[in-house]
């Protein structure tokens, strides 16, 4: 099982909008959502669907499988499986100074809030940040998608 090594800002301003490219529109579900513990989460990505099981994070880690499923048994799934456990976004994915950045710009009931992460090596593995980097968030556990699917920013 490998695991996700994860850093999480929220972006300010339009800058990274430059290196940025079309993106993709993502739309995932959990089957089971525990902000600590352990989810189970399939996922919508463009044309893909995926069924993702994380363990509960350490610092800034934790267990993940994720399995490529075909896109009409995630989107049965997300219909019917994840009741009103959504989350919905576009992520755009770019490199810099040989880094990869994920940049979440959510719709629906989280829009408004975008969000950026690169995921490391080791916990303590050092990166540029780039200009448009806001406030890390994180250790704070109302960021995570998980915790965005019952609790939406639009709610806050």
């Amino acid at each position: 099982m490998r695991q996700e090594i994860e850093r999480k800002f929220l972006v300010v301003g339009n800058g990274w909008r430059n290196a940025a490219g079309a993106g993709k529109i993502c739309c995932q579900g959990y089957i089971t959502a525990a902000p600590v513990g352990a989810t189970v989460r399939v996922r919508l990505f463009g044309e893909q669907g995926f069924l993702t099981i994380k363990g509960p994070t350490r610092g800034i880690s934790r267990p993940e499988c994720e399995y490529e499923i075909p896109a009409a048994d995630a989107e049965y799934m997300i219909e019917n499986l994840c009741g009103n456990r959504l989350v919905s976004k576009k992520r755009y994915t770019f490199e810099i100074s040989g880094m990869i950045w994920e940049v979440d710009e959510f719709s629906g009931s989280n829009e408004g809030l975008i969000v950026a992460e690169i995921e490391l090596e080791s916990e303590d593995q050092p990166f540029g940040k780039p200009e448009w980097l806001g406030a890390e968030v994180t250790f704070d556990s109302r960021y995570t998608n998980t915790a965005l699917a019952l609790h939406p920013f639009a709610q806050w």
